[in-house]
């Protein structure tokens, strides 16, 4: 009977509650870090420079009649930049 009324009155004190198993810390920079991070694609540009480009690569046609591939929108404001083949 003692031991039964020493249980409720650990219980039932404030500071008795059963704590909660610890959890193994996260990095939260690291999710936050991927969520921002804009997807794109090193390429070889022309110029003979490498570019990071995020929109896709298209054919353009050129002024004296040829075909010419571009990334788009580029790194540095460049809405297109000629790819080297």
């Amino acid at each position: 009977m003692k031991l039964l009324a020493a249980l409720l009155l650990t219980l039932s004190l404030p500071g008795a509650k059963l704590s909660q198993p610890l959890r193994t810390p996260t990095n939260p920079t690291a999710s936050a870090d991927a969520r921002s991070q804009v997807r794109g694609k090193w390429y070889f540009a022309e110029s003979g420079h490498a570019v990071f480009c995020y929109g896709p690569v298209m054919l353009v046609t050129l002024p004296k009649g040829g075909l010419q591939r571009v990334a788009t929108f580029c790194k540095g404001d460049q809405a297109m930049v000629p790819l080297k083949d």
